[in-house]
């Protein structure tokens, strides 16, 4: 018989709960999820091509016309080298953000976000753990992707004694700032699929808002319209991958990217809300 000290339906022993889930188990299981899918290799693949890819070919491409500019007297005021060595990060982005989209969509296409919360219930240790890995991995790839492109780039502009050092005012800021805005970009796309819970829509509208929506804008009437203009997620996010500031038209690069990230954060607060209170 049972002791007098015993309830009857309790797990007793080795049965009993040992404690929550640390947050480590949390990361370890999205950094699995992310590195074993196939599409996660490709895309950024394709975000390493294209913004390498692009950046050597318009700097192969423009190196004599710039040497020839910078040679005259005086020398072309609009002749800037330092313009081109991230150029390739404008086609790049679109990998990063479909990289954050697929991220968070492909598990409600799967129907795999059931068993994600299944077995870590908590949702928004579940949204932390998959925007940090999202972030880092993109961060990282996407530094060191503008590193190859600026050297292999500027290899043709030190050949015709017009290379722009890494030194030069700007450029190690946008270098790196590459890779702070695919990080972003991405969690922009992350949190456009958390709302809207479908790839194709996620990577349409967030398409539409850089590429679209941003250039449309600047033909608004006065002044308001300029500032709708620089205040579109990528015309304030992208002003941290220029070297040079062109015009009065965008943000500085670092009140830009504060802007662009208070604008994803916005986002993933939305999508943290329904996240939290809908069925998966």
């Amino acid at each position: 018989m049972a002791s007098a000290t015993q309830v009857v339906g309790v797990p007793q022993g080795d049965a009993s709960p040992e404690g929550r889930i640390g947050f480590g188990a949390f990361l370890n299981a999205e950094w699995i999820k992310i590195r074993t899918v196939r599409s996660t290799f490709w895309t950024l693949v394709s975000l390493a091509v294209v913004s390498i890819g692009l950046t050597v070919l318009i700097c192969a491409l423009s190196a004599d016309s710039l040497a020839e500019d910078l040679a005259e007297t005086p020398p072309d005021p609009d002749a800037h080298p330092d313009e081109l060595i991230s150029v390739g990060v404008v086609f790049g982005q679109v990998a990063a953000l479909v990289l954050g989209v697929m991220v968070m969509s492909s598990e409600y296409a799967t129907g795999m976000i059931r068993s994600t919360l299944t077995a870590m219930p908590r949702r928004t240790s579940v949204l932390v753990a998959k925007a940090t890995v999202l972030v880092a991995l993109l961060f990282v790839i996407g530094t060191i992707v503008a590193f190859i492109g600026y050297f292999a780039g500027n290899a043709f502009f030190e050949n015709k004694d017009i290379g722009v050092p890494l030194d030069s005012p700007g450029v190690t800021r946008a270098l790196i700032g590459n890779g702070l805005y695919v990080a972003v970009l991405g969690l922009f796309g992350f949190a456009l699929a958390l709302l809207m819970r479908h790839t194709a829509g996620a990577i349409t509208v967030g398409l539409a808002m850089i590429f679209v929506v941003g250039s449309l804008v600047s033909l608004l009437p006065g002044s308001w319209g300029d500032w709708v203009s620089k205040l579109m997620p990528g015309n304030a996010g992208g002003a941290i991958t220029a070297a040079r500031q062109y015009d009065d038209s965008l943000l500085s690069p670092w009140v830009g990217f504060g802007v662009f990230c208070a604008e994803v954060g916005a986002l993933l607060l939305l999508g943290w809300w329904r996240f939290s209170r809908k069925d998966a």
